[in-house]
């Protein structure tokens, strides 16, 4: 018998209709929307609960998220994969974009780049991806992201470039 079938693992994700939280989003300012869920008032996307990663700080051009890597993140060679750091990247940089998105707006990815500085373990601990906004125009947006540990050491750091939608008559910045 394999090490791996005497000592299985096992994970239970659970989530809410994350139409609840997309319905809700039209009707809120990012800032609003993302502090809700912050909040508990909305549910977090299913993304988050199946990574297990949560924000912890949300303000105007700036988001948070602290996750703790566990063995349910790791690749093939023994170590978290880097998809875990690029999620991560990817929405903390979009939901710092978001917090300056009035009622109705939205925003998608069109360019994400992450550099890994530092491999990542289980046993690393908790780690916090910080997103600012670099440039917020009246289509594009632009951000930057910080992936550390508690101590500051830096995981991985990245830029994104996201399309902005606007609802017909909110204009914007160019």
């Amino acid at each position: 018998m394999s090490e791996q079938a005497a000592n299985p693992r096992t994970r239970t994700v659970t989530w809410r209709d994350p139409q609840e939280g997309a319905s809700a989003a039209k009707k809120l300012s990012g800032l609003e929307y993302l502090r809700a869920i912050q909040r508990g008032e909305l549910p977090a996307p299913p993304i988050a609960e199946l990574m297990g990663f949560a924000p912890v700080e949300v303000e105007e051009g700036r988001v948070v998220f602290a996750v703790k890597p566990g063995e349910h993140h790791y690749n093939p060679i023994g170590m978290v994969h880097g998809g875990l750091a690029a999620t991560l990247m990817d929405s903390a940089m979009g939901c710092a974009i978001h917090t300056m998105l009035p009622v109705g707006a939205g925003y998608t990815t069109l360019e994400l780049h992450v550099n890994y500085v530092k491999g990542i373990a289980h046993d690393t601990g908790p780690l916090l991806c910080r997103g600012e906004v670099i440039h917020l125009g009246g289509r594009v947006a632009t951000a930057q992201g910080r992936l550390v540990d508690e101590k500051g050491t830096l995981y991985a750091h990245g830029t994104t470039t996201c399309m902005v939608f606007r609802p017909p008559g909110a204009g914007g910045k160019e």
